[in-house]
């Protein structure tokens, strides 16, 4: 079983209080995810291989360490998990960045793929899926599917808000991957919305209704 992890820095938890509040205006809103994905990515990377190299100091040679080229993508599920991308490649700046994009069928709730765009080393890639919410984990399972299908092996899920329901559902669907939030809240709602959540995370990050 891939782990469960909630990375509860104090810091991660001040900023998510805020995003919280429906009086968060779209451009903090868009700020704070921003910098809550960053915070997290440091904890997400801490599993990256090193390698040892040679370098020389003012005072010396010496042996050090450093990232060992492993290469790395990041795929946010649209169109929330865009808000997510920049804290991620704030660290990695070298990561390459697919996208899948889905939304949520009216009649039936269930998530439609309508994009996946990825880099064509997909397979070769330690993958981190990026999505503000674990809701259902609909749209979760059905990116990972995907990029299963393309290949992919080395795939992480993080999200700020998650919901038992969903982690329960991505874990069954797929055991091998590990999932990462922020914090893990109290259950779902009968519309599917996360309480007590945040609301939609694309309208409130993209002021849209």
């Amino acid at each position: 079983m891939g782990k469960f992890q909630v990375i509860s820095h104090p810091l991660i938890q001040h900023k998510l209080s805020i995003l919280r509040r429906k009086t968060t205006s779209t451009k903090d809103f868009r700020e704070l995810v921003d910098e809550i994905a960053m915070l997290m990515g440091y904890e997400v990377l801490r599993d990256l291989p090193l390698e040892d190299v040679e370098i020389e100091t003012p005072i010396t040679k010496t042996t050090q360490k450093q990232l060992a080229g492993k290469k790395l993508a990041i795929v946010p599920i649209l169109r929330a998990g865009i808000g997510m991308v920049d804290g991620f490649l704030s660290l990695v700046p070298a990561a390459k960045v697919g996208h899948i994009g889905m939304y949520r069928d009216e009649e039936t709730l269930q998530p439609v793929e309508y994009l996946v765009k990825l880099p064509e080393d997909i397979d070769q890639r330690q993958i981190f899926v990026v999505d503000p919410m674990l809701a259902t984990g609909g749209s979760a399972i059905l990116a990972v599917d995907s990029l299963k299908k393309r290949g992919a092996a080395n795939i992480k899920f993080v999200c700020l808000v998650s919901a038992p329901e969903g982690v329960k559902a991505l874990q069954e669907a797929h055991p091998d991957i590990d999932i990462y939030t922020a914090t893990l809240d109290e259950k779902l709602n009968e519309h599917g919305y996360i309480v007590p959540g945040l609301g939609d995370a694309g309208d409130r990050l993209f002021g849209t209704k």
